[in-house]
């Protein structure tokens, strides 16, 4: 039997990257799936607009979602926008929008949803963070990296909240060959940056498929005795 068998979940930033390819796995393995993004889903799925830094859009798209799905039994927090800017070249526009999107986003999405999980006898949330909220490759990406910290500290204190109906859990990637990651992490030749892959033992970056098969994982009833966590799918990076 396909593993989300009758599983009703909305998954933000489903058009692309990390979201698409769960939002691929996820109806393969038996889930019916609503995509909320900025823009349709290009895989067929229902797809609702949706600002994920804005309380209004939020609350409107995931109850449409609910509505179509007749009801909720999991979400997927994949939306998220990435800076590579310093300490000296983030404005405090840029820290603020990244924030609000890969941070307050996730928090807006798990208040608007949570009601449902907890209707339906409970559920599973599982947030994208990074590895690099567990430890940063070094200096820059000051906005992107505040931002996933957080998630991965909401994660842990809305589990707590929300146990034991609902298990809460985070995905932290390394480098994952996604639209927004492509132009800096493959040289001129198509490979993995050597400067990049060094940071990883498995020596290179991850497809978007893994990512979601750890998001499957944590979303199935094989996980059911964890939450709580924050899952390094990384190739090693964050002990390497």
């Amino acid at each position: 039997m396909p593993r989300l068998q009758g599983r009703r979940i909305i998954i933000t930033g489903g058009a692309s990257g990390i979201g698409r390819a769960t939002v691929s796995l996820f109806r393969q393995e038996g889930a019916a799936v609503a995509v909320l993004d900025r823009t349709a889903s290009p895989d067929g799925a229902p797809s609702f607009e949706v600002d994920v830094a804005d309380a209004s859009s939020v609350a409107q798209a995931v109850e449409a979602a609910a509505k179509v799905l007749n009801g909720l039994d999991g979400v997927v927090n994949a939306a998220g926008i990435f800076s590579a800017a310093g300490l000296a070249e983030t404005s405090a526009e840029l820290f603020s929008r990244t924030l609000a999107v890969n941070l307050t986003g996730t928090f807006l999405v798990i208040q608007a949803a949570a009601p449902h999980l907890q209707a339906a006898g409970g559920g599973t949330i599982v947030n994208i963070a990074s590895g690099v909220g567990i430890t940063p490759t070094g200096p820059g990406s000051i906005a992107y990296v505040a931002s996933k910290s957080g998630v991965i500290g909401l994660t842990k204190v809305v589990a707590m909240e929300l146990a034991p109906s609902v298990r809460v859990n985070a995905v932290c990637p390394g480098a994952v060959y996604t639209p927004m990651t492509q132009s800096f992490l493959k040289n001129a030749s198509g490979a993995t940056d050597p400067a990049i892959a060094g940071r990883y033992a498995l020596r290179r970056a991850a497809a978007a498929d893994e990512l979601a098969a750890a998001i499957l994982f944590l979303t199935s009833n094989e996980a059911s005795f964890v939450t709580g966590i924050a899952l390094p799918v990384d190739g090693g990076r964050t002990f390497h």
